[in-house]
Formats: C-alpha cells, sequence, structure tokens
C-alpha cells in the first residue's frame, strides 16, 4: 500500500485529552475555530465514530527526491521556501486512497474468518483526530518538542493517517520519547512560536500564518517570516533525528512545477488562473490566490532590495485586493518607497 509504518492502538485518550484542552484554553489554537469545535469527539474515537474499539495509524514518507537543499533556498532571499509536504500532490487524496485500499483489503481477508459486520472509517488530518496522540500509543513514534511526531527510523518527514474501526485487534506498545534535553528546535524557531517543550503557539507559528490565517498577518511576524510562502519546516530541519529521515517512494510526493527552486518573482506574477492551473492538485490550491499573493508580498518586502523585486510589488501596488495591496504596501515601505 505504500505505507511505511503501521500500528494498532486503543481508544483511551485521557492524557491527551488533557492536554489538548488546556491548549485551547490558552487560546493556542488562534483563528482555527475549528480545533475547539466537536466537543470530545476529538479525544473519544467512539464519539466521532460510533463503535470504533481500535485505531491502526499508518505513516508515509514525504521527503522528494532530487528536491534543492532547503537550507539553501531558505538562504536566497529572492527565492520561495515551500514546505517540503507542499512541493508534491495533496496528500489528503493520496493517503485516503491507500487507507481505503487497506481497509478493503482487510474486508476481503475477513471473508475467511467468522467475523462480520467489519465497520470502518479512514481519516487523514480531515477530521477531530488527535493524530499525533494516537501514533505514539500505536508505536509510530513519540511527539518531539516541536510536538510532530518523531521516529528514530524516520525522523519527522511523513505524512498520518487512521482507520478507525471495531474490529478487536491486538494493539502494539507505544513508543518512548527520545528528544533527551535536546532543544534545537525551540532554539532555531523563527518566531519563537514553540513557548515550551510540547507546547506550540500556533498563533506564532509561520506555518498558521502562512497557511491558516485567513486575514492580515501581523506585522510584527512580517520580517520574521523571510522567505517562506507556505509553511516552514525549520524544526524540522535543525532536529537531529531527521539525519534518518528516508526519502519518499511515492511518485504523488515528488516535485511538481519546480516549487523547490523557483523565484519570488515568478510566483507573484501569476495570475488567478495560473495558480489555479498550477496548483490543482496540491494541498497549496486551498489557500488561494489573494492569500498566496498576500504571503509572497511580505516575502518580497524581506528580499535584498533591487529593481526587479520593487518593480514586482509597484504591479500590485492597486491590486484590487485589500488584503493583497496592505501587504504590497507594507513590501514597499521596508524598499523604502511609499505608494
Amino acid at each position: 500500500m505504500g505505507f511505511s509504518h503501521v500500528g494498532i492502538t486503543d481508544t483511551d485518550l485521557a492524557s491527551a485529552e488533557a492536554h489538548y484542552q488546556a491548549w485551547i484554553e490558552k487560546g493556542f489554537h488562534g483563528a482555527m475555530d475549528y480545533m475547539a469545535k466537536h466537543g470530545s469527539k476529538r479525544t473519544q474515537p467512539a464519539e466521532l465514530v460510533a463503535g470504533t474499539m481500535r485505531v491502526i495509524s499508518v505513516r508515509m514518507d514525504y521527503q522528494p527526491p532530487h528536491a534543492k537543499d532547503a537550507e539553501q533556498v531558505l538562504r536566497e532571499d529572492d527565492q520561495a521556501f515551500i514546505s517540503r509536504y507542499a512541493l508534491g500532490r495533496d496528500y489528503h487524496k493520496v493517503l485516503r486512497n491507500r487507507l481505503q485500499k487497506l481497509c478493503e483489503k482487510i474486508q476481503s481477508e475477513l471473508a475467511n474468518y467468522p467475523l462480520e459486520n467489519f465497520q470502518y472509517r479512514v481519516f487523514t488530518d480531515s477530521a477531530p483526530v488527535l493524530e499525533v496522540a494516537l501514533a505514539e500509543k500505536a508505536g509510530l513514534g513519540w511527539r518531539g518538542k516541536h510536538t510532530l511526531l518523531l521516529s528514530r527510523e524516520a525522523g519527522s518527514w511523513f505524512f498520518l493517517g487512521e482507520i478507525y474501526t471495531n474490529l478487536p485487534l491486538p494493539i502494539d506498545p507505544p513508543s518512548e520519547n527520545h528528544c533527551g534535553n535536546c532543544t534545537k528546535c525551540i532554539d532555531i524557531c523563527p518566531t519563537q512560536a514553540i513557548v515550551a517543550p510540547y507546547q506550540v503557539d500556533a498563533r506564532r507559528c509561520i506555518s498558521y500564518l502562512t497557511i491558516e490565517l485567513k486575514t492580515s498577518i501581523p506585522e510584527e511576524f512580517r520580517p520574521l517570516i523571510g522567505n517562506r510562502v507556505y509553511g516552514c519546516d525549520d524544526c524540522q530541519l535543525t532536529c537531529p533525528w531527521n539525519r534518518f529521515g528516508q526519502i519518499t517512494q511515492q511518485d504523488d510526493f515528488h516535485v511538481r512545477h519546480g516549487l523547490d527552486d523557483v523565484s519570488l518573482i515568478t510566483l507573484f506574477a501569476w495570475d488567478e488562473a495560473t495558480f489555479n492551473e498550477k496548483m490543482a492538485g496540491s494541498a497549496i490550491y486551498r489557500i488561494g490566490h489573494e492569500q498566496w499573493l498576500r504571503n509572497i508580498a511580505v516575502a518580497l518586502g524581506n528580499a535584498t532590495s533591487q529593481p526587479d523585486i520593487t518593480n514586482a510589488l509597484m504591479s500590485r501596488a492597486e491590486d484590487p485586493s485589500s488584503l493583497v495591496k496592505e501587504h504590497v504596501r507594507w513590501a514597499l515601505q521596508q524598499h523604502h518607497i511609499s505608494v
């Protein structure tokens, strides 16, 4: 099926529930209202899918081969940095299709056993599911201090998916934590979003600011975003465990449209039709063209001043979108140009 690891766990998330509720109460979820909805369905799987007894947790590596070195892209401030997970096709569809095939395989195997009424539902970052907590319990890895799942064999460059089922399957032992005294992810975060070990204030996180936040990016964070136009991988790039990161075996996650090595000016010139065409089938598509331009405008504001940078910004100084126009004007001010 293309999965790199699979584990099975029960539905007891009592310890994770307390941590999650405390995170919500601190307002660390920001404008992601969906994180606070659904009551206890997120922490009690049987409330989300009645009859759930077990969760089958899987991971699939996504690190693309032959992609331009991420740290080099970050150093070239006229280039666009896009989080490694979004360089290929949208993982939601890929994982859901594979999980569905796995369920069909399980169903065919059950035909040989006196067990009827196999029920299941598949998920991948698409419903109120505590993916990392379930994967940790299922033995796929441990929650790192940056809150992502870490594996001794694969670092953190992978997607997670789940199958909720009523099958009384044997469960796997949970993973042990191997972060030790390391604080590299905390230290490197450009916006200091990892406010304490295992605790991220999403309102400060560049991934949140460039993807989840739909309104104006707070000015205090704009210079810290650098050339990151979609997501941020700094905490993963610095993590020692990612020296064991695996290159994906899935063609779907290979780089598309040269997004690993492309200039900010090139992307800023895309009209909406071009954006929709190029980003079709990509996770980036969901933020839309307006938010895409907003992010790139900030990155252009952070780039080294040169005529082609300022000319690109001037071309959208009167953009019909008030959101884009605001960020373009801020960017021009960084180059000492008033409009």
